[in-house]
């Protein structure tokens, strides 16, 4: 197997054969430049990355052996178990890798996505892809250019030249004069300006520490370097393994699952703590730690002072450091990818890839991103959070700190200072500040604050300030909002209030409920029209049901199509016109089945199948008699139990044979419903003993 180099200007192509080895050849000079060793069996495929210094190769053995292109060590050893490597290939532009087995087929990714990319305070961007470097700067814009959010920043790019090793790692200095690069198990220190070599020497990894004239390397897994003005100044060994380790106001050093931090100065365990970190990053001033987990993003606080105190009584240290120098101030379950800080806010992107910030233990969203984009750092004269993409390409988010401002001012409870500190912020974030003032707990000052009108009357109900919510209501004017003040008013007991909201908002519930608590028949009277006319018929019916106007109730069920309820109605409280009922039903299922429709059973066809029918309709006449006058709902108590009684074993006592005793006995009970309701605080007297059915005349 052969493959040409595709990574640059080398002329060198791979080979893999039989004797087990790959090799690197000059095609111009026809010499061997290097040979790897290390497959166990014949090798099958070779590969120059073309985006990363690496060489694959794979072999019959089942491994895949990734290789420096530059230095030939190998890095590492990937075995799948599916048998013979056959082929390898890449995705070109990504860091994508395909290899083809006996038993399938694998697609890894390598390397590192996130660009190289670091910003000083001033605006000056440097970034590396492979080993070429390039610089651009915001400080070029001119005075009256458009930024947009989201949109990427035009600006000149500036060759600085290339990279004495293959960059793994890039960073500014605090004071941004310097801008180191590691890799290849080297770094080097170039001047920001010029790009000169200011030093170099061997390490894994590099770190700058708060002061720009120290910085740390980790010589390997169990020895640091600590670097003073460009001289070491003292090592530190670890009794662990180290994986990696972070700059800031302490040194820190992650191992698998926990992180020490080390004092620079003296090399000092300050503290251990017990997580697995992915990341690290401190605040400019030192007091302030972000640690990101896999799942979860920690806010510390760091108490300098107390730690120097410690330090300078000469107290032991135990293994785990000093307990009180860190304080967890908050917790936020997230998959952080890229952080900074912007003075002690804390500022992140997540994996959906949403632009956020942290105060307080309240997260905000600032913005939704619309592909994968990594902070750089913040531009103050700009006001501006800057970050970069895969493509190098520049992208710009407004972001105000006297936004910042005022929500730390909130926190520290000085409402005073933070009320002088709302006028430097733009009107149109007034109201994301009125619900960071409500989430605190200030929802008077948040109702002062609001300008969304929406906003504004939430508040306001939640404040029980009915005065100002019905103003805002007029301005509103949903059926949502009158019905929210509606019940406000309601539970402050303003009644007419409630019933006025109910009204403008056609809340046909809540006027039902006043109405009937109010036992107003006028007010329902009008609610029946008002609910056909919305379509609201289960309300239209069940008043009409409590005014006892069941042939209305009848009627509007079919109407709407609701014929074997209307039969059903019609049977329990209206036998007399179930037959009518039936009719309208039968003709509905006529239309869609005609032997069901011939089933139904209609009364006056087949009154053998409906027994006591004629009671029932005996029953309903005198209920009606009963029910021709209403009697006050101030008088329940005095009639309760009156209207429940079983008007079937009233009709059954009564005579069969003559009508008389029938209509007597109704209208002696009515001229008793008309004595009670004359004298309502007397108390009802017993109905009377129904008279014995008359003998037959003999004929």
């Amino acid at each position: 197997c052969l493959e040409y180099f595709t990574g640059g200007d080398k002329p060198h192509l791979i080979t893999g054969g039989d004797d087990k080895r790959v090799k690197i050849w000059d095609y111009q000079t026809k010499s061997c430049v290097n040979t790897l060793e290390g497959h166990t069996h014949n090798i099958s495929a070779v590969c120059f990355h073309p985006e990363l210094p690496l060489i694959a190769t794979g072999s019959e053995d089942g491994t895949i052996r990734l290789w420096h292109s530059t230095t030939y060590r190998l890095e590492q050893t990937l075995n799948y178990g599916l048998e013979r490597v056959w082929t390898i290939s890449y995705l070109k532009g990504t860091n994508l890798l395909a290899i083809g087995y006996d038993e399938g087929t694998v697609l890894i990714k390598i390397g590192r996505e996130e660009p190289l990319a670091s910003m000083d305070a001033g605006g000056k961007i440097i970034m590396a892809k492979h080993n070429e470097v390039q610089t651009v700067n915001l400080k070029s814009l001119s005075a009256d250019a458009e930024l947009n959010d989201g949109e990427r920043v035009s600006l000149a790019t500036k060759d600085l030249g290339s990279s004495d090793v293959y960059p793994q790692s890039l960073k500014h200095s605090p004071n941004g004069r310097f801008v180191s690069v590691c890799g290849d198990g080297e770094y080097v220190i170039y001047t920001a300006l010029a790009w000169r070599n200011k030093s170099f020497g061997q390490g894994l990894e590099f770190v700058w520490s708060y002061d720009s004239s120290m910085y740390g390397i980790k010589e390997s897994a169990s020895s640091l370097a600590v670097y003073k003005n460009f001289k070491e100044d003292k090592k530190i060994r670890l009794d662990y393994h180290a994986e990696n380790i972070y700059g800031g106001a302490l040194l820190g050093v992650r191992a698998k699952d926990f992180i020490c931090f080390y004092d620079w100065l003296d090399g000092s365990v300050i503290r251990r703590i017990d997580v697995a970190v992915k990341h690290v990053t401190w605040s400019d001033s030192g007091e302030s730690l972000a640690i990101v987990t896999d799942d979860t993003l920690y806010v510390l606080s760091f108490d300098r002072n107390m730690v120097d105190e410690y330090l300078e009584s000469g107290q032991e240290i135990g293994e785990d450091g000093i307990e009180d120098a860190f304080e967890v101030l908050h917790e936020v379950s997230t998959k952080a990818q890229t952080a900074i800080w912007v003075g002690e806010c804390l500022i992140y992107t997540d994996s959906a890839w949403h632009l956020n910030y942290v105060v307080g233990g309240e997260i905000t969203t600032l913005f939704h991103l619309d592909h994968p984009m990594y902070l750089v750092g913040y531009l103050r004269t700009l006001n501006r959070l800057i970050l970069v993409d895969r493509d190098f390409s520049v992208i710009s988010y407004k972001f105000l700190l006297s936004i910042i401002e005022y929500k730390t001012l909130v926190i520290r409870g000085d409402l005073q200072a933070a009320a002088k500190a709302l006028q430097s912020i733009p009107e149109d974030s007034h109201n994301s500040m009125a619900e960071f003032l409500e989430a605190k707990g200030y929802v008077e000052e948040a109702f002062s604050v609001a300008t969304d009108d929406n906003y504004k009357f939430d508040l306001a109900v939640q404040l029980g300030k009915l005065d100002f919510a019905m103003s805002i209501a007029e301005v509103l004017n949903t059926p949502h909002r009158w019905k929210q003040l509606g019940e406000l008013a309601l539970a402050n007991g303003d009644i007419q209030v409630a019933e006025d909201c109910y009204m403008k908002g056609k809340d046909l519930s809540g006027l039902l409920l006043i109405y009937t608590s109010l036992a107003d028949k006028d007010g329902m009277e009008r609610l029946v029209p008002m609910a056909k006319e919305e379509g609201k018929m289960n309300i239209a019916f069940l008043i009409l049901f409590l005014l006892g106007r069941t042939d209305e109730c009848m009627g509007l069920l079919s109407e709407s199509g609701r014929h074997p309820e209307a039969a059903l109605l019609a049977r329990t409280y209206m036998p007399s016109k179930m037959s009518d009922a039936v009719k309208l039903w039968k003709e509905d299922v006529r239309t869609k089945n005609k032997s069901a429709a011939e089933a139904l059973a209609d009364p006056e066809e087949y009154g053998n199948l409906f027994p006591d029918l004629e009671m029932a309709i005996k029953a309903e006449g005198l209920r009606n008699q009963m029910n021709a006058q209403s009697i006050p709902s101030m008088s329940f108590s005095q009639y309760e139990g009156i209207n429940m009684i079983d008007l079937l074993d009233q009709v059954k006592n009564m005579s069969v044979n003559d009508n008389g005793p029938l209509a007597a006995n109704g209208v002696e009970h009515a001229h008793h419903h008309e004595e009670m309701v004359q004298e309502p605080e007397a108390a009802p007297e017993p109905e009377p003993e129904p008279e014995p059915e008359p003998e037959p005349e003999p004929e």
